[in-house]
């Protein structure tokens, strides 16, 4: 194959990100400042129904310090999913918590409900899902599950910026939310995080934790992490907000195309009641998905990704044993296609053209 490769994902930085940078730079005020403010405020308004959110130095650092907010420690467990990265089981160990792990729906690869509920023990404290792939979880089982057992929901949110669930914005279930906001997030800020905050407690706690434990200045009232966005972080995620929604119809639109003309290949599913926003386009291989990408990209020039080629559990960090069969399929058959905003007709046709002719050439 000659020519350029269509790359799996793709940060799109322009002249407004720019311009918003240089516009801090010259303020002077470049660490936490009115940028940040500003960001807190428009992404609660405008993604998480207007619930206040605290603005932090990365999507891990969010979950972390959000756990923390919420009393999570050692003697709790939390419930994740072992599908998804490692940042989710991560941010609970460093509370000292235990992450148990449950198993996934086959079709949305967001938590069950039903391994939810036979992995609940009198030690846990609090269920966290993952809006994987940019499909929301189902927070109506999961919701109604916390409550009848009486613990807490919290939403691991960093792939799914504006999606979401029965009407209403994920982020705006659980105790706290955290979004990502790494390069090659819908959306990014460079590096950082946004934890939505259910109530002013949590706020408070998420608030001092990122800034030493302080409100005033030397006035330490909890330990705490230097875990703060900078102005000229918050400038670049700024600008990125805004242009969230036309890209979100791009992705959108792109992830329609390909379910519509894709063949010999398992495509995503959309749930009823849910808005996908497409982080990733995830298609299933049944046979030998690693050929399958290899020849992908040597072939037709088309990049792809596999989320994620090994269940939390199993990571040498971990080392753990559970029976989650679903995940186990997930991470054998998964492949992610390009489905990024800047996607040109060509491009999409060329991805479709080189998965069909490799699906039939594997038949």
């Amino acid at each position: 194959m000659t020519g350029t490769t269509i790359p799996a994902a793709k940060p799109l930085i322009g002249d407004e990100e720019r311009a918003a940078v240089d516009r801090v730079l010259r303020s002077g005020m470049i660490a936490q400042g009115p940028e940040v403010a500003a960001f807190e405020r428009e992404f609660g308004e405008q993604l998480v129904g207007g619930r206040t959110c605290v603005a932090v130095s990365s999507g891990t650092t969010g979950l972390h310090l959000g756990l923390l907010a919420a009393g999570i420690g050692p003697g709790d467990e939390v419930i994740v999913p072992s599908f998804t990265f490692a940042a989710t089981a991560n941010s609970v160990a460093l509370t000292g918590a235990t992450p148990v792990f449950a198993d996934i729906d086959p079709e949305t690869y967001c938590l069950a409900a039903d391994s939810v509920a036979a992995a609940i023990t009198e030690r846990t404290a609090a269920i966290m899902p993952v809006h994987l792939y940019g499909h929301p979880a189902d927070m109506t089982a999961l919701g109604a599950l916390a409550q009848a057992r009486g613990v807490q929901l919290f939403e691991d949110a960093a792939q799914a910026h504006g999606a979401t669930w029965q009407g209403a914005p994920v982020g705006s279930f659980g105790t706290f939310g955290m979004f990502s906001l790494y390069p090659t997030k819908n959306m990014t800020s460079g590096e950082g995080g946004m934890v939505s905050c259910a109530t002013p407690e949590v706020v408070r706690q998420v608030q001092l934790l990122r800034n030493q434990g302080m409100e005033r200045r030397y006035e330490n009232e909890v330990v705490g992490f230097n875990s703060r966005m900078t102005d000229v972080h918050a400038a670049i995620g700024r600008v990125q907000l805004g242009k969230l929604p036309a890209w979100t119809a791009k992705r959108q639109a792109n992830a329609t195309f390909l379910s519509e003309h894709l063949e010999g290949v398992g495509v995503p599913h959309v749930a009823q009641g849910a808005t996908h926003v497409w982080h990733q386009y995830t298609i299933r291989v049944p046979q030998d998905r690693d050929g399958f990408a290899q020849a992908l990209l040597a072939e037709h020039g088309v990049g792809s990704g596999v989320y994620y080629p090994i269940p939390n559990h199993q990571l040498p960090s971990f080392g753990l044993e559970f029976d989650l069969p679903v995940t186990r399929e997930a991470c054998e058959q998964v492949l992610s296609l390009p489905v990024h905003p800047s996607l040109s007709d060509e491009d999409l046709e060329r991805i479709v053209a080189g998965v069909n002719a490799v699906a039939k050439a594997g038949a």
